[in-house]
């Protein structure tokens, strides 16, 4: 899985969120650290609703716009689960390989 699907998913985890309110989760509980273009955001949120990871449905956000709010799906929670493993054992081989390197 894609680093940006992972902080997708992970962004949803506790509940459904519009486009700009995921970019703007990502940035936030990463300390500034990720940022999150629009040109690559919604391709991979269109990406990972063609999949069944992911619903959408229009709503309105509490500025009264109307957006997309994508919610994961079974699917998705499953998805996550195993991407979140995975990842852990790369940061954990990457963490080992520059302490020896």
């Amino acid at each position: 899985m894609a680093p940006l699907e992972l902080l997708i998913l992970k962004s949803l985890e506790n509940g459904p969120n519009h486009g700009f309110g995921i970019t703007l989760h990502i940035q936030e509980a990463s300390g500034g650290l990720l940022a999150v273009e629009e040109g690559s955001l919604y391709p991979a949120l269109h990406r990972l609703d063609k999949e069944g990871v992911l619903t959408a449905e229009w709503g309105t956000t509490p500025a009264g716009r109307k957006a997309r709010f994508y919610k994961l799906t079974p699917a998705g929670r499953k998805r996550l689960a195993k991407a979140g493993e995975q990842w852990a054992s790369v940061t954990k081989g990457m963490a080992r390989l520059m302490r020896f390197a």
